[in-house]
């Protein structure tokens, strides 16, 4: 996946600068929900610990310049082990249910996961390993009639800083979205304040089969404390795969 990333990051022209700075971006807002406790009833102590020990209080530009190359060699080698996330141990988990299952419990409702899609990319013919949720996020915005503006806050799995930001160049590109996406216009820009807005997977790490759930506590707790009417997921996964959901409230 790295080394399809480093394709992605030249074909997008997404330099080491920008990427280490979401880096450290994601870090800083990660450490931000810790201090603020926006993650005290959504982390279960294990251990002994209380709190994820991967975002990083001190981490900078600077420090990630230092780093070397994590996946290929050269002077247009961008990834590194600081804007890429981590591979860490871990596990999650949400409940779903009917709104009347949850009702006659005295459950509350975070959220209502009212739509959902899935797409492919063909990598081993060119295309981006990690675009397909290029695909999937268009596909349902087409199916649900919804904008990419249309949302309170976006859960962007970060596999890669370079990956989101290929994404988001790609979303905002009138010529993929013409060729690639079979649309007339560009699906547009998305208020970056709106993105991974308590940290992400640069700065949690990415468990195997967990982020997905993660994604989900964290996007629906978002929009009951925000008061948010609707938030959009975005998850890649290996084998050029995308997915897409939307959560509501009502």
């Amino acid at each position: 996946m790295g080394q399809h990333c480093e394709r992605m990051a030249r074909e997008w022209r997404i330099s080491r600068v920008d990427q280490d700075a979401f880096a450290v971006g994601s870090h800083r807002k990660a450490v931000a929900a810790i201090d603020g406790g926006f993650l005290d009833d959504l982390v279960i102590p294990c251990e002994g610990i209380t709190r994820d020990n991967i975002p990083r209080r001190d981490t900078s530009v600077e420090a990630l310049a230092t780093l070397r190359s994590a996946f290929a060699t050269g002077s247009d080698a961008t990834l590194t082990a600081g804007n890429s996330t981590p591979l860490t141990d871990g596990a999650a988990a949400v409940m779903l249910a009917s709104e009347e299952w949850a009702r006659e419990r005295g459950l509350p409702v975070l959220s209502w996961l009212s739509a959902s899609r899935s797409a492919a990319v063909d990598f081993v013919a060119g295309e981006g390993l990690l675009m397909a949720p290029t695909l999937a996020v268009s596909e349902l915005l087409a199916r649900t009639g919804l904008t990419l503006q249309d949302f309170d806050a976006y859960e962007i799995h970060e596999a890669f800083a370079a990956q989101v930001l290929c994404t988001l160049k790609a979303w905002d590109s009138d010529e993929f979205c013409r060729e690639r996406l079979g649309r007339d216009a560009a699906l547009g820009a998305i208020d970056p304040d709106r993105i991974n807005v308590k940290g992400g997977s640069l700065a949690f790490g990415h468990p195997f089969a967990a982020t997905g759930a993660r994604l989900l506590g964290s996007l629906s707790k978002l929009l009951v404390q925000n008061d948010g009417k609707r938030g959009l997921i975005s998850v890649c996964t290996a084998g050029g795969m995308g997915l897409a959901a939307v959560l509501e409230r009502s």
